[in-house]
């Protein structure tokens, strides 16, 4: 009899953090960690952390009754082209998240998300698929969150906000709160650096660095 198998599609850093939140999503399930495999397109190793590492065509050949896989790839762009390519071979997107992750009221998560330890989503929260919340992240009251968003280690999303696709926020960056009708929003692709203090609306594809946070000048 076939049983379901799950991956985590890449296996070096971002992929190696969100292994052992899918293994113990499984252990609290009964599923046994052989049901469990990283994606690679090019393995290093046959094993990464006690799991079996594998091909994409390998994956897809092997004994399932179904298929799912979560991406754990920063990159949103290289994220959303994997995801089309694990829709269009029947492989279903997957959520994973810590046993400590803070859900409060009224929070939708679209498909796909990996939720680190000590993420907190608060209430009144709208987060399109594949959204990626690293360590500590946390995302407050009535905000918007659109597709492959990633927000790396102790991203602070203050209430009122609207993050367009693909966006990026760095590690430590502040979003200031917005208010009711009047969102702060950062635009679709733009990137927050590290430790930046967001202030103001921040323009699809635009770069901010610093505090208050500026337009990156290149030099």
């Amino acid at each position: 009899m076939s049983l379901p198998l799950y991956a985590v599609y890449g296996g070096s850093g971002c992929g190696r953090g969100i292994m052992p939140l899918a293994r113990e999503m499984l252990r609290s399930q009964g599923v046994s960690a052989d049901r469990l495999v990283f994606i690679d397109d090019n393995p290093a190793a046959e094993k990464v952390n006690g799991q079996l590492v594998c091909r994409y065509a390998e994956f897809l050949a092997m004994d399932a009754s179904a298929r799912y896989a979560v991406i754990g790839i920063a990159n949103s762009g290289i994220r959303a082209k994997l995801a089309d390519r694990l829709r269009e071979d029947g492989v279903r997107a997957w959520s994973v998240q810590a046993a400590n992750v803070v859900i409060m009221d009224d929070v939708q998560v679209g498909e796909g998300a990996a939720l680190s330890p000590f993420v907190t989503l608060t209430s009144n929260i709208r987060i399109g698929k594949h959204f990626q919340a690293n360590l500590y992240s946390y995302v407050e009251h009535d905000c918007v969150i659109g597709d492959f968003v990633t927000l790396a280690p102790r991203a602070c999303i203050n209430g009122n906000t609207v993050i367009e696709d693909h966006a990026y926020i760095g590690t430590g960056a502040i979003l200031r709160q917005g208010s009711p009708g009047k969102p702060l929003a950062i635009g679709r692709g733009a990137v927050i650096g590290m430790g930046a203090v967001v202030t103001k609306d921040v323009p699809p594809g635009v770069t901010v660095v610093g505090n208050p946070a500026r337009p990156l000048v290149k030099s």
